[in-house]
């Protein structure tokens, strides 16, 4: 290949490492994601596994910084960013564009190689979207302390316990109904959905990948026998929260391998809401959060969580506390709520 072209692949092949390593740090720092993060830095050592097929020599002395008439030229805006998400994405379009012209260019006397980076840069567009689809519904949940169940089939008990648990400051509130007709349950989560979406509380639905999504909830919870997480990312019709239901270790690995947005760990105590379920104690909590540090999925506390107990629980680390019957059993849901919520975040704060 003539110089000209050398210069092209080495300014791009530069260009394309550059925005991976940003992609990488991203995962890496902000994300928390060691999974996502190791994708990204796997692409970047084959990238520059397949760029070593050219003659290195003719790569490097092609380039010619200082006579570069594009050096230094920029357009209005091109480096102006509102947040660390912004750079990353400048980064992933960064890192296709540079793929694609070192293939148009690489094409030209080398077309084994060329297909070689055209399969990257397909493995780039796919690693862009399982960041997104995890990212996002990641920040969503990022807040939530008190995260409430609501197991009703009853369309007036679901709104009322519904507005009240909004009221004690419930983040987040999950619709649990079973066995009821599908319109039903869909006029239910719709109702369900707009009461929360007005007071900016996040609304999840139980099990129902498909009602989260004609109802356009937050998100969707499964347990061990429903969908798997991928299956239901291909049902979504923007990044869904996506809540799985753990137990114990072996299905804790099992679950956080698909990368859902949060893992339900528990029953923590003995719990009416599912009887048929042994009490996995505060030591799988502890242990479930160690296994989760580096993966940049949450952890939620769950079963048996009262007032009374809820400290002993946050002693875990666990950031997130979810209550069924503590809020929904009692005469004064607003007041249990909030009962419990003021402990969450006074916890936090000592």
């Amino acid at each position: 290949m003539e110089r000209t072209a050398y210069r092209i692949i080495d300014a791009n092949f530069n260009r394309a490492r550059e925005a991976l390593r940003v992609i990488e740090e991203y995962c890496r720092f902000i994300l928390n994601s060691a999974p996502l993060m190791s994708r990204a830095k796997q692409l970047r050592h084959e990238l520059c596994a397949a760029i070593s097929d050219l003659d290195s020599g003719r790569l490097i002395s092609s380039r010619d910084a200082l006579g570069d008439v594009g050096a230094g030229r920029t357009i209005e805006q091109q480096f102006e960013r509102d947040d660390l998400t912004d750079v990353f994405n400048a980064a992933c379009k960064r890192l296709t564009e540079a793929l694609r012209a070192i293939a148009e260019t690489v094409k030209l006397k080398n077309r084994t190689l060329a297909q070689k980076i055209e399969e990257l840069r397909f493995t780039a567009y796919t690693l862009e979207k399982d960041i997104i689809l995890f990212s996002r519904p990641a920040e969503k949940f990022r807040r939530v302390r008190l995260y409430v169940i609501i197991s009703s089939n009853l369309p007036a008990e679901v709104m009322s316990l519904t507005t009240k648990c909004i009221a004690g400051g419930a983040d987040c509130i999950q619709l649990r109904a079973k066995n009821i007709s599908d319109d039903i349950h869909q006029a239910m989560a719709t109702e369900f959905v707009r009461i929360c979406a007005d007071a900016n509380t996040l609304s999840i639905i139980n099990d129902r990948v498909d009602i989260a999504v004609v109802a356009g909830a937050d998100g969707v919870h499964l347990g061990q026998n429903d969908l798997s997480v991928d299956k239901a990312r291909m049902l979504q019709s923007a990044p869904l929260i996506i809540g799985k239901s753990t137990h114990c270790l072996e299905e804790l690995s099992g679950s956080y391998r698909q990368l859902p947005t949060y893992v339900s760990l528990g029953p923590v105590f003995a719990t009416t809401t599912k009887p048929m379920l042994d009490a996995v104690g505060l030591d799988y909590v502890k242990q479930a959060l160690t296994k989760l540090a580096d993966t940049g999925i949450y952890g939620v506390a769950i079963g048996g969580i009262t007032a009374d107990n809820v400290e002993r629980v946050l002693k875990t680390g666990v950031q997130t506390i979810a209550v069924c019957s503590a809020i929904s059993k009692v005469a004064y849901p607003a007041a249990a709520c909030h009962a419990i919520k003021e402990k969450i975040t006074a916890y936090k704060g000592s």
